[in-house]
C-alpha cells in the first residue's frame, strides 16, 4: 500500500447520494470459502497460504473493477490497518495477527473490498453512498459469478453456501445501511426503533459495526440471518420496506424538533458549530459528537456556509489513524487531540 497516497473523504460519504440526509451509506457483504480447504479458524498456516495465493490469482485477474490494490496486510504498518478500519474496508479484526492475510481494493473509489482470511476465506464487500442497495447487489453478484467461474465455492445442496459462522450458512449474504438519526435520538424514540428491529432480527450497531459503540448517533443497521431467505427477498425487504420506514420516522423526527424544540435544537447546533471552529483540543469522540449536531443543523438549513461534503470528510479524517497518516508521524493521544482540532478549524475556517 502506497504510504503517499493521498487521503480524502471515501466516495460513499458523497452528499449527493440518494436520501443522503439520513442514509450515510448502503453495503452488501458476502461470505464466500473455496472447496477443499478447512475455515479459517481451523486453517493451519500453510492452508492460508494456499487459500491467499488462489485468492490473489482469482481477484487480480477477473476483472472485478477497473483497478485493484492488493494489500498483503502482513506487510504494511499497523497504522495502515488501522486507516483500512477506519474507512471501512477491513474489520478489525482482520487488522489483527500475523497469519497471512490480505484485502483487495477497488481503486480510486474503495467501492469494492475483499477481505482474504478474516472469518471466512473471502469477505466480499460493496459499498455505495447513501440508499443504492440495488446497485450494490449487482455490482457484488456479478463480482461472485467472476470468482465463482474461476474457483469452486464451498456449497451444500440443502444449506446453501457454507460459512465459518452458522448465522451466514446459506445466501453468505449481510445486507447493511450506515444510518445518521439523531432526531430519534433527541426526540427519545430511537429505543422504540432498536425495539422494533430486534423483533425483525435486524441488528443495531456502531459506527463500526459489530462489538462497537454508537457514536454521534451513527448506527448501522443490518440483517442477522440468511438461511431461509433468498438474496432478492431480503434486498427488497430492506431497501423498499425496512430503511424506508426509518428514513421516515427520521424526518418526521427533526421536523417535530424544528417546530416544538428550535430554540432548544439550533442552540445544540450553533454550540457544536463553536466548539468545532474554535476548539484547541478534541476527543475523538467528542469530535464526531459535534460533527453529528453540525450535520443535522446543515440539512434542516440551520447552518449556512458549510457544506454537507466537509463534514462527510471530517467524520473520517478525524479518527486517529487518518490523523497520524495526515500528520506523518506517530502521535500521543495529547498530541491527536490537537492535531484534530487543527484539522476541523482549518476545514471549517475557525
Amino acid at each position: 500500500m502506497n504510504g503517499a497516497r493521498p487521503l480524502t473523504g471515501a466516495e460513499w460519504l458523497r452528499p449527493d447520494s440518494p436520501e443522503g440526509d439520513v442514509v450515510l451509506s448502503s453495503r452488501i457483504r458476502l461470505a464466500r470459502n473455496f472447496a477443499g480447504f478447512p475455515f479459517v479458524g481451523r486453517a493451519k498456516r500453510e492452508d492460508r497460504r494456499q487459500i491467499l495465493q488462489i485468492a490473489r490469482r482469482d481477484i487480480m485477474q477477473g476483472g472485478l473493477a477497473a483497478e485493484v490494490m492488493w494489500v498483503d496486510l502482513n506487510e504494511v504498518s499497523p497504522l495502515e490497518r488501522s486507516v483500512l478500519v477506519e474507512r471501512h474496508l477491513i474489520s478489525k479484526q482482520h487488522a489483527k495477527g500475523d497469519e497471512p492475510r490480505a484485502v483487495a481494493i477497488s481503486t480510486p473509489d474503495e467501492r469494492l473490498s475483499i477481505m482474504v482470511n478474516e472469518e471466512d476465506h473471502l469477505r466480499i464487500q460493496v459499498i455505495r453512498g447513501g440508499l443504492d442497495l440495488s446497485g450494490a447487489f449487482k455490482q457484488i453478484d456479478e463480482i461472485d459469478d467472476k470468482i465463482e467461474a474461476m474457483s469452486d465455492y464451498a456449497f451444500s445442496t440443502r444449506f446453501g453456501y457454507l460459512t465459518a459462522c452458522p448465522t451466514n450458512v446459506g445466501t453468505g449474504i449481510r445486507v447493511s445501511v450506515m444510518l445518521h438519526l439523531p432526531g430519534l435520538k433527541l426526540s427519545g424514540e430511537l429505543e422504540k426503533v432498536k425495539r422494533a428491529a430486534s423483533g425483525m432480527s435486524l441488528a443495531v450497531r456502531g459506527f463500526y459495526g459489530e462489538g462497537s459503540e454508537a457514536v454521534g448517533d451513527f448506527f448501522q443497521l443490518s440483517n442477522q440471518t440468511t438461511l431461509g431467505k433468498s438474496e432478492r427477498d431480503l434486498l427488497i425487504e430492506f431497501e423498499q420496506q425496512i430503511v424506508p420506514k426509518v428514513v421516515e420516522y427520521e424526518r418526521l423526527a427533526r421536523r417535530s424538533l424544528v417546530e416544538k424544540r428550535r430554540v432548544i435544537l439550533e442552540d445544540r447546533v450553533q454550540r457544536a458549530l463553536g466548539t468545532l471552529r474554535h476548539a484547541r483540543l478534541l476527543k475523538s469522540e467528542e469530535a464526531l459528537e459535534m460533527l453529528s449536531f453540525l450535520r443535522l443543523g446543515i440539512t434542516l438549513g440551520i447552518v449556512e456556509g458549510v457544506e454537507l461534503s466537509t463534514v462527510n470528510n471530517l467524520i473520517l479524517l478525524t479518527q486517529p489513524a487518518h490523523l497520524q497518516r495526515l500528520a506523518k508521524h506517530d502521535m500521543e493521544q495529547s498530541e491527536r487531540r490537537i492535531e484534530r482540532a487543527t484539522v476541523v478549524r482549518k476545514y471549517l475556517g475557525g
